[in-house]
């Protein structure tokens, strides 16, 4: 065993993936726990379709393709994504979930008709912006490493430092509110920290999967546990493992992408916690019920037969 993943680490390349994708599900699953919570899982989506634009704004600006510059396209087109859907809930009766689905669309529209002109331009193929869509992660290099990095510890030390105002928040806005918190300020925060988290993961898996990272973690985390310190953990550990699993499969099989493989590791991660999970799980509510229809039949019967003794009683009291 220690051979073989010995073996899978002795390429420099596949150790840098590893270690991305690690932190890549960490912090995903870290911040996504809030999102979910907050019964915003389709922000996520909303915010990486919408890096589309930006990714391509910041290559037809500069007509270079440097890695950085395309994150913080993302990163500004993200930011004015969140922007928009708050503008739209404000000043509209839409309500939020319209207003991301309106966003999503308009944004990735935008993008791919931003991307097409670009791939039928001159400098169109050295862009290598169609990576971005289904993510690249075997291009991951050391510096992107690092960058994976920092955004991990900022992500944990931000969700540390503002733990007790992101859980009341996310449960209680209104009782927030009335304790004097500025609940604005901190959905925004958290929007940013998603916002972040969502740019970071682009490269490796992709606009159209990264908000599976966000979500899908936090949702296998939610089956097993009431705590949210303990949610927050296990989303974490649920999204690295996810990452490590996606990144070692793309090793051992040929011409199997990475980012796809991670979400598919993540899903399968989710259904097996919503089946065996010891409250929430599928098969323990079925067990649950199963005990809850004995007792009743078990009661029921017991009723039954002393109804009958005491009308064998009172008859026999008769005669």
């Amino acid at each position: 065993m220690w051979n073989w993943i010995a073996a899978i680490l002795s390429d420099p390349n596949t150790r840098w993936i590893l270690l991305g994708c690690l932190l890549l599900g960490f912090s995903s699953g870290i911040i996504g726990s809030f999102t979910f919570l907050r019964r915003q899982s389709l922000m996520g989506d909303t915010l990486a379709h919408a890096a589309l634009p930006g990714i391509c704004i910041a290559f037809m600006l500069t007509e270079t393709k440097s890695v950085g510059l395309f994150l913080f396209g993302a990163l500004v087109a993200g930011i004015v994504a969140t922007f928009g859907i708050s503008w739209i809930t404000r000043y509209s009766r839409i309500k939020q979930d319209a207003a991301m689905g309106i966003v999503l669309t308009v944004f990735f529209g935008i993008g791919v008709v931003m991307l097409t002109r670009i791939q039928h331009g001159a400098s169109g193929s050295q862009s290598g912006l169609d990576k971005y869509l289904f993510g690249q992660a075997a291009s991951m290099v050391m510096t992107d490493v690092y960058v994976m990095g920092g955004v991990c510890l900022v992500l944990l030390i931000a969700c540390l430092a503002w733990f007790k105002e992101f859980k009341l928040v996310s449960f209680d806005p209104g009782f927030a509110r009335g304790m004097g918190l500025p609940v604005g300020m901190l959905e925004q925060l958290i929007l940013l920290l998603t916002v972040i988290a969502v740019v970071a993961g682009i490269q490796a898996v992709g606009v159209v999967l990264v908000a599976a990272l966000l979500v899908t973690p936090a949702a296998a985390a939610r089956c097993w546990t009431d705590s949210l310190s303990l949610m927050v953990l296990l989303a974490g550990v649920f999204g690295a493992l996810s990452g490590a699993t996606g990144t070692i499969f793309s090793t051992l099989v040929p011409n199997l992408p990475t980012g796809p493989v991670t979400v598919l590791a993540a899903t399968v991660l989710f259904a097996g916690s919503a089946l065996l999970a010891p409250r929430r799980g599928l098969l323990a509510r079925r067990l649950r019920s199963m005990q809850a229809k004995s007792a009743y039949l078990r009661e029921e019967h017991a009723t039954l037969q002393t109804l009958s003794a005491q009308r064998a009683q009172q008859e026999r009291g008769e005669l």
